[in-house]
């Protein structure tokens, strides 16, 4: 009776280093987007054909949430209150990015490119989050018109 408890402990023991090992993995996919955390200011630019129609104020919260596991944006500005939860999913081999809106929620596929996360809510539409040299955070969103991407939106923000 005694060897079968010895054998149970190890089963238990083994298990819960597979299961660490498997968050681990995500863990280290999303401390890839480390760049984006922290308390940001800024002002978010429309645009139109290389214009500025609209600037406003704005402001971002990013944290991770759930040891690591997830990250949460939340964007306040007169123009739009959003909260965004973004993850890795291993099984997929891909981020994943799901925004709230005040209307509801969409998923979209992102991927981590040469230190920028671009997301991708169809073949002519994305979202690019990447750092300035400054070290500033800048998301900005382009459409593909015509096979040229065109920016409709800038977002420039410091860290505070």
């Amino acid at each position: 009776m005694h060897q079968y408890n010895n054998l149970f402990i190890i089963l238990i023991f083994l298990y819960g280093n597979i299961a660490c090992l498997a968050q681990t993995q995500e863990q280290e996919k999303m401390q890839k987007l480390s760049f984006m955390v922290g308390d940001w200011v800024g002002t978010s630019t429309e645009l139109k054909n290389d214009s500025i129609m609209n600037k406003v104020p704005a402001y971002e919260k990013i944290r991770y949430k759930v040891e690591k596991h997830i990250m949460t944006i939340d964007l306040y500005s007169e123009t739009l209150q959003l909260h965004t939860v973004i993850y890795y999913d291993k099984e997929e081999g891909n981020y994943f990015y799901q925004p709230f809106y005040k209307t509801g929620t969409a998923s979209y596929p992102a991927e981590l490119k040469k230190g920028k996360l671009i997301v991708k809510p169809n073949n002519d539409k994305r979202f690019i989050f990447s750092l300035t040299p400054e070290g500033k955070l800048m998301e900005y969103g382009e459409k593909r018109i015509n096979d040229e991407w065109n920016r409709y939106f800038e977002d420039v923000l410091e860290k505070y």
